[in-house]
């Protein structure tokens, strides 16, 4: 499972024309779930990523959670993080798990991130999304289950 996370100021997403999820200060992921991925690589990422010290504490370092800093996360999924593009120049996606099994895993990562953190907004799953963001830094982390899992 592959995860793009970005500190955001505020985040929103359109699905399909219509306001689906809002955040102010936080955290913007763009999820990916990979062929293979289980569960487990699901509550690893909501684990860690609940626990990410990205943000700016009194000091000016980067030594708090989103959890500390009483911000919320906006998760939209986005199966092209898979894209093979080793040959030629269109990529292929055939590395992402199929629709169903993606979209279990999708609601069970912001199922678990909410629990952590609270505040877990959302676009729709396979729906034509339109994002707008205010970066924060800007902090952008990208994260694999994969490695989360050694």
């Amino acid at each position: 499972m592959l995860a793009v996370i970005q500190r955001v100021n505020g985040a929103t997403v359109f699905a399909d024309g219509e306001l689906s999820g809002s955040i102010g200060r936080g955290l913007y992921i763009l999820l990916g779930v990979k062929k293979g991925d289980e569960p487990l690589d699901a509550t690893l990422l909501a684990e860690k990523i609940s626990k990410l010290r990205i943000f700016s504490d009194e000091n000016g370092k980067m030594n708090l959670s989103v959890k500390d800093v009483c911000g919320s996360a906006l998760v939209v999924s986005n199966f092209t993080l898979n894209a093979n593009y080793a040959h030629g120049n269109r990529p292929d996606y055939f590395n992402s798990a199929p629709p169903e099994e993606a979209n279990e895993l999708y609601e069970l990562f912001k199922s678990a991130l909410s629990e952590r953190i609270g505040e877990c907004e959302s676009g729709v799953f396979g729906a034509d999304m339109r994002t707008e963001m205010s970066t924060d830094g800007p902090v952008t982390i990208v994260m694999d289950s994969s490695v989360l899992r050694k």
